[in-house]
């Protein structure tokens, strides 16, 4: 075992190699994001650049879209399209063409008239609805955005249904941010990050929240939404939950992966902060990481619940 894993429940050992470190697979950007997989491609954002980049095995990375717009999340919807969160345009958009990622259909940049404040993160449930979060990271700086007042006064969480309706389904967070469903989609798994202070996570706020929650999902509503887990160190940012149920989660010393029970398996440790996730690779079961100006890649036996 190395000692970039932390083995905290004997069932983790069995989930991927501990034998082999994370290897890094691109490096030397500003700060990476919103990572998925597509096909035979890993996209993913520079959110400060405003990048949108690409890799594939053997090929590097390569730029995809020059101007992202301050792209951060990523998500794919059933049919393979991209689906993207941007925090300069304000706004979620579907990429019906991935090698045409300029041309995009606006999914929501309003809510009750009022502009989004900075869409952060993304998921797709399998009756069609998009669900995203919506804190406001990128109108609080020029760092990640255009700075600006919020319109809304407030950081929900919100669902787009099939009609095109924008619903807000959660108004009682601080900054929400990642977000995943459980395997059969009953369950709403969503990270607060309100405990960041600014732009690239210059300060904590302790006494605010770093934790993931978990709702009830029935009926295009979310019910509950208790503590589900409190991230230390750092906060939560991007999570992805397995088809086993597993949440695998990101934080400041690399990723945790916690049980349905909220039970701490274990750790991958990295050498800095980690922004988010996916699996995918050939086998759907490469682990993608970002984090900092870098991207790992992990093997493990797991799968997304999602794809």
């Amino acid at each position: 075992m190395t000692p970039d894993y932390d083995i905290v429940d004997p069932r983790f050992a069995g989930l991927l190699d501990t034998g082999k470190p994370p290897e890094r697979i691109a490096q030397g950007h500003t700060w990476t994001e919103g990572p998925v997989w597509i096909e035979d491609t890993l996209y993913f954002n520079d959110i400060p650049a405003r990048r949108m980049l690409g890799w594939q095995e053997g090929r590097g990375v390569g730029v995809v879209l020059p101007d992202s717009e301050f792209a951060n999340g990523n998500t794919r919807d059933a049919g393979g399209a991209m689906i993207s969160c941007e925090h300069g345009g304000r706004r979620v958009v579907r990429r019906p063409d991935r090698h045409r990622p300029a041309e995009v259909e606006v999914l929501a940049s309003h809510w009750q008239g009022k502009r989004l404040n900075s869409p952060n993160d993304v998921v797709v449930h399998r009756d069609g609805s998009v669900w995203f979060t919506d804190p406001p990271y990128g109108i609080n700086s020029d760092v990640e955005g255009y700075p600006a007042e919020s319109e809304i006064g407030g950081n929900h969480v919100y669902r787009i249904g099939t009609d095109g309706e924008v619903r807000a389904v959660a108004t009682d967070f601080d900054k929400p941010n990642g977000l995943a469903f459980s395997p059969d989609q009953s369950r709403l798994y969503i990270a607060d990050s309100g405990a960041i202070l600014g732009a690239s996570f210059p300060g904590l706020d302790r006494t605010r929240p770093h934790h993931l929650r978990v709702f009830d999902v029935r009926d295009g509503r979310l019910h509950g939404g208790e503590v589900f887990h409190v991230v230390e160190p750092g906060v939560p940012d991007g999570l992805r939950v397995d088809t086993g149920g597993l949440v695998w989660c990101s934080a400041e010393d690399g990723i945790h992966c916690l049980d349905e029970q909220a039970r701490l398996l274990g750790k991958i440790r990295l050498p800095s902060q980690t922004s988010n996730l996916c699996f995918g690779g050939p086998s759907g079961t490469d682990l993608f990481i970002t984090s900092s100006d870098s991207v790992y890649r992990v093997r493990t036996s797991r799968r997304d619940a999602a794809a």
